[in-house]
């Protein structure tokens, strides 16, 4: 099952700021929700394990991101794709541009993302509710990262 999906933050901080912690995996596994672990490799890209549960499925998913298109402190384009066993697959990308607004940053994202496996049977409704929480509950902690 494919999915889009997309937004903007308007974070109170200068860009510069905003992608430094956009960089740093310590800020970064603080605010995905269900992040375990989040390591960063030679390759600009991270290696991760979290634990996520979308509606009865629940399921422990490590995987790789990697950074590219790099235009510091503009944005770039992260991809990635994650194991989660039996529960199945997630895989996509995000392009994440950031510009300076009202005195802060403006952040907006454009999310690709492929599931399958049984989190795919669960249906369309229920995958993009769930995503769209985490999407949230991330962006209000890297909000309050960012600001902090």
């Amino acid at each position: 099952m494919a999915m889009t999906m997309n937004g903007e933050v308007q974070l109170a901080a200068p860009r510069e700021a905003v992608w430094t912690k956009l960089n740093d995996p310590e800020v970064l596994k603080a605010c995905i929700p269900g992040c375990e672990e989040l390591e960063k490799t030679e390759d600009h890209g991270f290696r991760a394990v979290a634990k996520m549960k979308v509606g009865p499925v629940s399921a422990r998913f490590k995987g790789r991101v990697t950074l590219s298109d790099l235009d510091p402190p503009n944005g770039y384009k992260i991809s990635g794709e994650g194991e989660g066993g039996v529960a199945g697959f997630a895989k996509g990308g995000a392009t994440v541009a950031l510009a300076d607004k009202d005195g802060g940053t403006l952040l907006t994202y454009n999310v690709e993302a492929q599931i399958g496996g049984k989190l795919a049977q669960l249906g369309q409704r229920l995958i993009i509710g769930s995503a769209k929480k985490l999407a949230d509950e991330f962006f209000a902690n890297f909000a309050k990262a960012v600001q902090g």
